[in-house]
Protein backbone atom coordinates (compact mmCIF):
# COMPACT_ATOMS: atom_id res chain seq x y z
CA UNK A 1 0.00 0.00 0.00
CA UNK A 2 2.94 2.12 0.45
CA UNK A 3 2.85 5.69 -2.24
CA UNK A 4 5.90 6.15 -3.94
CA UNK A 5 4.62 9.12 -5.74
CA UNK A 6 1.80 11.39 -3.64
CA UNK A 7 -0.69 13.47 -5.54
CA UNK A 8 -1.33 16.32 -3.01
CA UNK A 9 -4.62 17.41 -4.71
CA UNK A 10 -6.63 16.06 -1.89
CA UNK A 11 -4.31 16.88 1.07
CA UNK A 12 -4.83 19.60 3.60
CA UNK A 13 -3.41 23.17 2.62
CA UNK A 14 -0.58 23.60 5.81
CA UNK A 15 -1.84 27.60 6.19
CA UNK A 16 -5.31 26.18 6.63
CA UNK A 17 -3.93 23.72 9.78
CA UNK A 18 -1.86 26.87 11.25
CA UNK A 19 -5.09 29.04 11.27
CA UNK A 20 -6.74 26.05 12.73
CA UNK A 21 -4.08 26.16 15.66
CA UNK A 22 -4.75 29.56 15.92
CA UNK A 23 -8.38 29.23 16.61
CA UNK A 24 -7.38 26.48 18.88
CA UNK A 25 -5.44 28.58 21.27
CA UNK A 26 -6.54 28.37 24.82
CA UNK A 27 -8.93 26.32 24.30
CA UNK A 28 -6.72 23.04 23.82
CA UNK A 29 -3.59 21.92 25.64
CA UNK A 30 -0.55 21.10 23.53
CA UNK A 31 -0.58 17.40 24.90
CA UNK A 32 2.61 16.09 25.55
CA UNK A 33 5.08 13.76 23.31
CA UNK A 34 6.47 11.30 25.58
CA UNK A 35 8.89 8.87 25.30
CA UNK A 36 7.44 5.80 26.66
CA UNK A 37 10.28 3.23 28.62
CA UNK A 38 8.49 0.15 28.92
CA UNK A 39 7.06 -0.08 25.34
CA UNK A 40 10.67 1.44 24.06
CA UNK A 41 12.12 -1.59 25.93
CA UNK A 42 9.61 -4.58 24.79
CA UNK A 43 10.38 -3.52 20.95
CA UNK A 44 14.24 -2.50 21.11
CA UNK A 45 12.82 1.18 19.81
CA UNK A 46 12.17 4.53 21.02
CA UNK A 47 8.33 4.77 21.19
CA UNK A 48 6.93 7.84 21.69
CA UNK A 49 2.96 8.33 23.09
CA UNK A 50 0.98 11.53 21.80
CA UNK A 51 -0.71 11.78 24.88
CA UNK A 52 -4.35 13.24 23.75
CA UNK A 53 -6.06 11.70 26.68
CA UNK A 54 -4.92 14.78 28.00
CA UNK A 55 -7.01 16.90 26.44
CA UNK A 56 -9.82 18.25 28.94
CA UNK A 57 -12.39 16.21 26.88
CA UNK A 58 -10.31 12.90 27.36
CA UNK A 59 -9.72 13.50 22.88
CA UNK A 60 -8.33 14.99 20.37
CA UNK A 61 -12.00 15.23 19.26
CA UNK A 62 -12.56 19.14 20.60
CA UNK A 63 -9.70 20.15 17.95
CA UNK A 64 -11.71 19.50 14.75
CA UNK A 65 -15.18 20.59 16.83
CA UNK A 66 -14.23 24.13 17.77
CA UNK A 67 -12.38 24.36 14.67
CA UNK A 68 -15.51 24.07 12.57
CA UNK A 69 -18.06 25.72 15.27
CA UNK A 70 -15.96 29.18 15.38
CA UNK A 71 -15.74 30.08 11.96
CA UNK A 72 -19.86 29.47 11.93
CA UNK A 73 -21.83 32.60 10.53
CA UNK A 74 -22.39 33.92 13.86
CA UNK A 75 -24.01 37.24 12.26
CA UNK A 76 -26.00 35.98 9.98
CA UNK A 77 -27.57 33.43 12.51
CA UNK A 78 -27.99 34.81 15.62
CA UNK A 79 -30.15 31.91 16.93
CA UNK A 80 -27.63 29.32 15.75
CA UNK A 81 -28.22 25.83 16.50
CA UNK A 82 -26.16 22.83 15.73
CA UNK A 83 -26.49 19.18 15.93
CA UNK A 84 -24.38 16.23 15.94
CA UNK A 85 -23.83 12.77 16.19
CA UNK A 86 -21.54 10.60 17.87
CA UNK A 87 -20.10 7.04 19.68
CA UNK A 88 -18.88 10.16 22.24
CA UNK A 89 -15.53 11.62 21.69
CA UNK A 90 -16.90 13.94 19.19
CA UNK A 91 -20.03 14.52 21.72
CA UNK A 92 -18.05 16.00 24.06
CA UNK A 93 -16.14 18.41 22.04
CA UNK A 94 -18.86 19.76 20.24
CA UNK A 95 -20.56 19.73 23.94
CA UNK A 96 -17.31 21.90 24.99
CA UNK A 97 -17.42 24.19 21.62
CA UNK A 98 -21.10 24.87 22.71
CA UNK A 99 -20.17 25.96 26.10
CA UNK A 100 -17.26 28.22 24.86
CA UNK A 101 -19.04 29.90 22.32
CA UNK A 102 -22.74 30.20 23.78
CA UNK A 103 -23.98 27.64 20.74
CA UNK A 104 -27.29 25.64 21.72
CA UNK A 105 -26.43 22.16 20.50
CA UNK A 106 -28.27 18.44 19.97
CA UNK A 107 -25.91 15.95 20.94
CA UNK A 108 -27.37 12.65 19.28
CA UNK A 109 -25.44 9.60 20.54
CA UNK A 110 -26.06 5.77 20.66
CA UNK A 111 -28.73 4.30 22.89
CA UNK A 112 -25.84 1.93 24.62
CA UNK A 113 -23.29 4.76 24.65
CA UNK A 114 -21.30 4.03 28.16
CA UNK A 115 -23.04 6.60 31.11
CA UNK A 116 -19.70 7.71 31.70
CA UNK A 117 -19.09 9.34 28.03
CA UNK A 118 -23.11 10.93 28.23
CA UNK A 119 -22.70 12.10 31.40
CA UNK A 120 -19.65 13.85 30.52
CA UNK A 121 -21.11 15.19 27.24
CA UNK A 122 -23.77 17.03 29.58
CA UNK A 123 -20.98 18.28 32.31
CA UNK A 124 -18.40 19.53 28.99
CA UNK A 125 -22.00 21.40 27.32
CA UNK A 126 -24.24 22.70 30.67
CA UNK A 127 -27.37 24.47 29.76
CA UNK A 128 -26.08 24.84 26.07
CA UNK A 129 -26.54 20.92 25.18
CA UNK A 130 -29.45 18.12 25.08
CA UNK A 131 -28.42 14.39 24.44
CA UNK A 132 -30.09 12.13 22.51
CA UNK A 133 -29.94 8.82 22.88
CA UNK A 134 -31.10 6.92 19.78
CA UNK A 135 -29.94 3.95 17.47
CA UNK A 136 -27.91 0.55 17.69
CA UNK A 137 -24.68 2.19 15.86
CA UNK A 138 -22.76 5.56 14.92
CA UNK A 139 -24.59 5.27 11.21
CA UNK A 140 -28.31 4.54 12.71
CA UNK A 141 -27.34 7.47 15.52
CA UNK A 142 -26.01 9.75 11.98
CA UNK A 143 -28.85 8.85 10.00
CA UNK A 144 -31.17 10.19 12.84
CA UNK A 145 -29.42 13.35 13.70
CA UNK A 146 -29.26 14.23 9.96
CA UNK A 147 -33.00 13.99 9.72
CA UNK A 148 -33.41 16.31 13.06
CA UNK A 149 -30.98 18.19 11.65
CA UNK A 150 -32.83 18.72 8.39
CA UNK A 151 -36.28 18.98 9.85
CA UNK A 152 -34.94 22.26 11.99
CA UNK A 153 -33.07 23.46 9.83
CA UNK A 154 -29.91 23.21 11.95
CA UNK A 155 -26.39 23.28 11.22
CA UNK A 156 -24.78 19.72 11.23
CA UNK A 157 -21.38 19.81 12.77
CA UNK A 158 -19.84 16.22 11.03
CA UNK A 159 -17.60 13.71 13.27
CA UNK A 160 -14.99 13.56 10.58
CA UNK A 161 -16.13 14.08 6.90
CA UNK A 162 -15.91 17.93 6.90
CA UNK A 163 -12.76 19.89 6.03
CA UNK A 164 -12.58 22.09 8.83
CA UNK A 165 -13.12 19.31 11.26
CA UNK A 166 -9.75 17.60 9.61
CA UNK A 167 -7.89 20.28 9.56
CA UNK A 168 -8.26 20.78 12.95
CA UNK A 169 -7.61 17.18 13.73
CA UNK A 170 -4.43 17.84 11.83
CA UNK A 171 -2.83 20.06 14.84
CA UNK A 172 -2.38 16.83 16.36
CA UNK A 173 0.47 16.42 13.31
CA UNK A 174 2.05 19.91 13.68
CA UNK A 175 2.11 19.72 17.79
CA UNK A 176 4.33 16.27 16.91
CA UNK A 177 6.66 17.58 14.55
CA UNK A 178 7.09 20.60 16.78
CA UNK A 179 7.81 18.49 19.83
CA UNK A 180 10.55 15.84 18.06
CA UNK A 181 13.78 16.87 17.97
CA UNK A 182 14.51 13.96 16.59
CA UNK A 183 13.53 12.47 12.78
CA UNK A 184 10.34 10.51 13.00
CA UNK A 185 10.74 7.07 11.11
CA UNK A 186 7.17 5.56 11.84
CA UNK A 187 3.91 7.08 13.00
CA UNK A 188 0.65 5.25 13.93
CA UNK A 189 -2.81 6.50 14.18
CA UNK A 190 -6.01 5.21 14.55
CA UNK A 191 -8.90 5.21 12.11
CA UNK A 192 -12.46 5.39 12.93
CA UNK A 193 -14.47 7.68 10.19
CA UNK A 194 -10.68 9.32 8.91
CA UNK A 195 -10.53 12.69 10.50
CA UNK A 196 -7.62 12.38 12.97
CA UNK A 197 -5.83 10.36 10.13
CA UNK A 198 -6.22 12.48 6.90
CA UNK A 199 -5.33 15.64 8.86
CA UNK A 200 -2.58 14.10 10.67
CA UNK A 201 -1.15 12.07 7.15
CA UNK A 202 -1.38 15.81 5.09
CA UNK A 203 0.91 17.43 7.44
CA UNK A 204 3.97 14.89 7.48
CA UNK A 205 3.73 14.12 3.81
CA UNK A 206 3.99 17.93 3.89
CA UNK A 207 6.60 18.26 6.25
CA UNK A 208 7.95 14.77 7.03
CA UNK A 209 7.37 13.31 4.01
CA UNK A 210 9.95 10.25 5.10
CA UNK A 211 7.82 8.62 7.50
CA UNK A 212 6.03 5.70 7.61
CA UNK A 213 2.06 6.26 8.33
CA UNK A 214 0.28 3.45 9.16
CA UNK A 215 -3.47 3.84 10.26
CA UNK A 216 -4.98 1.30 12.59
CA UNK A 217 -8.26 -0.27 13.16
CA UNK A 218 -10.30 -2.57 15.03
CA UNK A 219 -11.07 -6.33 13.30
CA UNK A 220 -14.62 -5.99 14.42
CA UNK A 221 -15.17 -2.42 12.15
CA UNK A 222 -12.89 -2.93 8.91
CA UNK A 223 -14.61 -0.01 7.21
CA UNK A 224 -11.38 2.14 5.78
CA UNK A 225 -8.94 -0.91 5.47
CA UNK A 226 -12.03 -2.84 3.41
CA UNK A 227 -12.83 0.42 1.02
CA UNK A 228 -8.93 1.35 0.63
CA UNK A 229 -8.32 -2.82 -0.38
CA UNK A 230 -11.27 -2.31 -2.50
CA UNK A 231 -10.76 0.84 -3.86
CA UNK A 232 -14.16 2.22 -3.34
CA UNK A 233 -16.02 3.42 0.09
CA UNK A 234 -17.79 0.62 1.27
CA UNK A 235 -20.98 0.20 3.79
CA UNK A 236 -20.51 -2.95 5.89
CA UNK A 237 -23.34 -4.67 7.06
CA UNK A 238 -22.46 -5.71 10.52
CA UNK A 239 -19.74 -4.20 12.50
CA UNK A 240 -18.34 -4.88 16.35
CA UNK A 241 -18.93 -1.79 18.22
CA UNK A 242 -17.07 -3.01 21.05
CA UNK A 243 -14.26 -0.60 20.07
CA UNK A 244 -16.78 2.54 19.94
CA UNK A 245 -14.54 4.89 19.32
CA UNK A 246 -13.53 3.93 16.06
CA UNK A 247 -17.06 1.60 15.03
CA UNK A 248 -17.98 2.90 11.96
CA UNK A 249 -19.72 1.11 9.07
CA UNK A 250 -18.44 3.48 6.16
CA UNK A 251 -15.43 6.31 6.29
CA UNK A 252 -16.22 9.26 4.70
CA UNK A 253 -15.88 10.37 1.41
CA UNK A 254 -13.31 13.12 1.48
CA UNK A 255 -11.30 11.17 4.64
CA UNK A 256 -11.21 7.63 2.67
CA UNK A 257 -10.07 10.10 -0.84
CA UNK A 258 -6.84 11.10 1.67
CA UNK A 259 -6.51 7.76 3.46
CA UNK A 260 -6.12 6.13 0.68
CA UNK A 261 -3.46 8.75 -1.30
CA UNK A 262 -1.54 9.08 2.00
CA UNK A 263 -1.20 6.32 4.25
CA UNK A 264 1.73 3.59 3.95
CA UNK A 265 -0.68 0.56 5.57
CA UNK A 266 -3.71 0.45 7.14
CA UNK A 267 -3.52 -2.50 9.90
CA UNK A 268 -6.83 -4.49 11.97
CA UNK A 269 -6.60 -4.83 15.43
CA UNK A 270 -8.63 -8.26 17.05
CA UNK A 271 -10.48 -6.33 20.08
CA UNK A 272 -8.61 -8.72 22.57
CA UNK A 273 -5.04 -7.74 21.57
CA UNK A 274 -6.72 -4.16 22.06
CA UNK A 275 -8.41 -5.74 25.87
CA UNK A 276 -4.63 -6.54 26.43
CA UNK A 277 -2.91 -3.52 26.16
CA UNK A 278 -5.99 -1.63 28.36
CA UNK A 279 -4.93 -3.88 31.02
CA UNK A 280 -0.72 -3.54 30.64
CA UNK A 281 -0.95 0.08 29.97
CA UNK A 282 -3.26 0.38 33.33
CA UNK A 283 -1.24 -1.83 35.39
CA UNK A 284 2.24 -1.25 34.16
CA UNK A 285 2.18 2.44 33.92
CA UNK A 286 -1.36 3.74 35.55
CA UNK A 287 -2.81 5.08 32.13
CA UNK A 288 -6.04 4.33 31.76
CA UNK A 289 -7.34 4.56 27.99
CA UNK A 290 -10.21 3.67 25.99
CA UNK A 291 -10.03 0.80 23.49
CA UNK A 292 -9.93 3.10 20.67
CA UNK A 293 -6.97 5.11 22.15
CA UNK A 294 -5.04 1.71 22.80
CA UNK A 295 -4.89 1.06 18.91
CA UNK A 296 -2.10 2.58 17.78
CA UNK A 297 0.19 0.80 21.01
CA UNK A 298 -1.29 -2.33 19.97
CA UNK A 299 -0.25 -2.36 15.76
CA UNK A 300 3.38 -2.61 17.33
CA UNK A 301 3.46 -5.94 17.73
CA UNK A 302 2.60 -6.22 14.10
CA UNK A 303 5.53 -4.08 13.47
CA UNK A 304 8.23 -5.43 16.10
CA UNK A 305 10.62 -6.54 13.21
CA UNK A 306 10.35 -3.00 11.31
CA UNK A 307 10.32 -1.19 13.96
CA UNK A 308 13.44 -2.25 16.28
CA UNK A 309 15.79 0.54 16.50
CA UNK A 310 13.44 3.15 15.21
CA UNK A 311 11.61 6.63 16.21
CA UNK A 312 8.05 5.68 16.54
CA UNK A 313 5.22 7.86 17.71
CA UNK A 314 1.72 6.45 18.58
CA UNK A 315 -1.03 8.72 18.54
CA UNK A 316 -2.88 8.14 21.71
CA UNK A 317 -6.86 9.02 21.08
CA UNK A 318 -8.29 9.11 23.72
CA UNK A 319 -9.46 8.20 27.38
CA UNK A 320 -13.23 7.90 27.64
CA UNK A 321 -13.63 4.52 29.39
CA UNK A 322 -16.10 3.56 31.51
CA UNK A 323 -14.94 1.53 34.79
CA UNK A 324 -17.91 -1.38 34.26
CA UNK A 325 -16.60 -2.40 30.79
CA UNK A 326 -13.32 -3.39 32.76
CA UNK A 327 -14.89 -6.62 33.43
CA UNK A 328 -15.74 -6.86 30.09
CA UNK A 329 -12.35 -5.54 28.64
CA UNK A 330 -10.45 -8.27 30.93
CA UNK A 331 -12.64 -11.07 30.15
CA UNK A 332 -11.96 -10.58 26.02
CA UNK A 333 -8.04 -10.12 27.08
CA UNK A 334 -7.96 -13.49 28.88
CA UNK A 335 -9.92 -14.98 25.74
CA UNK A 336 -7.72 -13.72 23.36
CA UNK A 337 -4.48 -14.87 25.47
CA UNK A 338 -5.61 -18.10 25.43
CA UNK A 339 -6.41 -18.54 29.53
CA UNK A 340 -10.53 -18.78 29.37
CA UNK A 341 -12.30 -20.99 26.93
CA UNK A 342 -15.64 -21.93 26.74
CA UNK A 343 -17.83 -24.65 25.53
CA UNK A 344 -21.52 -26.43 25.31
CA UNK A 345 -20.61 -29.95 26.58
CA UNK A 346 -23.27 -32.98 26.26
CA UNK A 347 -23.56 -35.03 29.27
CA UNK A 348 -24.67 -38.17 29.23
CA UNK A 349 -27.44 -38.65 32.18
CA UNK A 350 -25.62 -41.55 34.00
CA UNK A 351 -23.84 -41.35 37.85
CA UNK A 352 -20.35 -39.91 37.43
CA UNK A 353 -20.55 -38.06 34.49
CA UNK A 354 -19.86 -34.52 36.23
CA UNK A 355 -17.11 -36.51 38.43
CA UNK A 356 -15.73 -38.05 35.24
CA UNK A 357 -15.43 -34.51 33.58
CA UNK A 358 -13.83 -32.99 36.77
CA UNK A 359 -11.62 -35.78 37.46
CA UNK A 360 -10.64 -37.20 34.28
CA UNK A 361 -10.78 -33.78 31.81
CA UNK A 362 -9.72 -31.24 33.38
CA UNK A 363 -6.30 -30.50 35.11
CA UNK A 364 -5.67 -29.74 38.67
CA UNK A 365 -4.79 -26.33 38.11
CA UNK A 366 -8.10 -25.94 35.61
CA UNK A 367 -10.84 -23.54 37.39
CA UNK A 368 -14.41 -24.00 36.34
CA UNK A 369 -15.39 -20.29 36.25
CA UNK A 370 -19.05 -21.08 34.60
CA UNK A 371 -21.51 -24.34 34.61
CA UNK A 372 -24.97 -23.87 33.46
CA UNK A 373 -27.60 -26.13 32.51
CA UNK A 374 -28.95 -24.90 29.18
CA UNK A 375 -32.15 -27.22 28.99
CA UNK A 376 -33.49 -29.52 31.36
CA UNK A 377 -36.23 -31.25 29.64
CA UNK A 378 -34.45 -34.28 28.14
CA UNK A 379 -33.60 -36.99 30.17
CA UNK A 380 -31.15 -38.72 28.28
CA UNK A 381 -28.81 -35.90 27.65
CA UNK A 382 -28.00 -32.34 28.91
CA UNK A 383 -26.05 -29.86 27.41
CA UNK A 384 -24.27 -27.50 29.81
CA UNK A 385 -22.23 -24.17 29.13
CA UNK A 386 -18.78 -24.38 30.35
CA UNK A 387 -15.95 -21.93 31.29
CA UNK A 388 -12.77 -22.95 31.89
CA UNK A 389 -9.61 -21.15 33.12
CA UNK A 390 -6.22 -22.54 32.12
CA UNK A 391 -2.49 -21.82 33.40
CA UNK A 392 -1.32 -22.23 29.84
CA UNK A 393 -2.37 -21.65 26.24
CA UNK A 394 -1.51 -25.08 25.22
CA UNK A 395 -3.64 -26.68 27.69
CA UNK A 396 -6.75 -26.54 26.14
CA UNK A 397 -5.67 -28.93 23.52
CA UNK A 398 -5.35 -31.11 26.29
CA UNK A 399 -8.76 -30.37 27.43
CA UNK A 400 -10.60 -30.83 24.47
CA UNK A 401 -8.46 -34.31 23.89
CA UNK A 402 -9.86 -36.07 26.86
CA UNK A 403 -13.18 -34.78 26.47
CA UNK A 404 -13.54 -36.92 23.13
CA UNK A 405 -11.88 -39.87 24.87
CA UNK A 406 -14.27 -39.64 27.73
CA UNK A 407 -17.11 -39.27 25.28
CA UNK A 408 -18.11 -35.90 26.22
CA UNK A 409 -19.71 -34.27 23.54
CA UNK A 410 -18.65 -30.71 23.09
CA UNK A 411 -18.91 -27.28 20.92
CA UNK A 412 -15.79 -24.40 21.27
CA UNK A 413 -17.35 -21.23 21.50
CA UNK A 414 -14.58 -18.88 21.75
CA UNK A 415 -14.98 -16.73 18.76
CA UNK A 416 -18.43 -16.64 18.85
CA UNK A 417 -18.73 -13.21 20.43
CA UNK A 418 -22.62 -12.96 19.64
CA UNK A 419 -23.65 -15.96 21.46
CA UNK A 420 -21.23 -15.68 24.71
CA UNK A 421 -22.59 -12.06 24.93
CA UNK A 422 -25.40 -13.57 25.97
CA UNK A 423 -24.46 -16.25 28.39
CA UNK A 424 -21.04 -14.18 29.95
Amino acid sequence: MHKDVVSFDRVVDLENVEKAAKNLKGVISKTPLLQNLSLSEQYGANIYLKREDLQIVRSYKIRGAYNKMCTLPREEQPNLEIVCSSAGNHAQGVAYACQLLGIKGYIFMPAKTPAQKVNKVRLFGKDKVEVVLTGNTYDDTFQAAKAFSDAHGSTFIPPFDDMAIVEGQATVGLEILRAATFPIDYLFMPIGGGGLASGVSSVFKQLSPDTKLIGVQPMGAPSMYRSVKEGQRLMLDEIDSFVDGAAVKCPGELTFEICRELLDDILLIPEGQICEDILKMYNEEGVVLEPAGTLSISALKSYAEEIRGKNVVCVVSGSNNDITRMEDIKERAMRHQGLKHYFMVTFNQKPGALRTFVNQVLHPDDDIIHFQYIKKNNKEKGPVFIGVEVKHPHDVESIKQRMTEEGFGYEYLNGKQDFLNLLV
